[in-house]
């Protein structure tokens, strides 16, 4: 018997897109840090949803960001499933942000109280 994941509260819903959003902005943040310029944020698309647009030199990345209360649960934090819808929104952007022939690709930017941004480049290969 398949069981399904309680039916969370409104409050706990609540709480969960604010730090969605807290973690979208430290994303985004580190990304500059590296040198990235941010071109869009929480984009979606009848594919899907993506984090962050960022575009370093002539690299577009479509960058989807989780954030988890340790680090020890991140390494669960994202799945083969989550990461094609990514890929399938991004596809579905190229147009928009990689026109000029500039190379894409999906990263993901994992974060947890106490540690540094986990930046993992290429996640999707599909």
């Amino acid at each position: 018997m398949l069981r399904s994941r309680p039916a969370r509260s409104i409050d706990d819903r609540r709480v969960a897109e604010a730090a969605g959003r807290r973690g979208e902005r430290l994303a985004a943040w580190w990304l500059r840090l590296k040198g990235w310029t941010i071109l869009d944020r929480r984009v979606r698309t009848p594919a899907g949803e993506v984090d962050l647009v960022a575009k370093r030199g002539a690299l577009v990345a479509f960058v989807e960001v989780k954030s988890r209360a340790s680090a020890a649960e991140l390494d669960f934090a994202i799945d083969q499933r989550r990461l094609s819808r990514v890929a399938a929104a991004a596809e579905y952007l190229m147009g928009r942000y990689a026109a000029n022939g500039e190379d894409i690709r999906v990263d993901v930017i994992l974060l947890a109280p106490g540690t540094h941004p986990r930046h993992i480049e290429n996640a999707w290969i599909g």
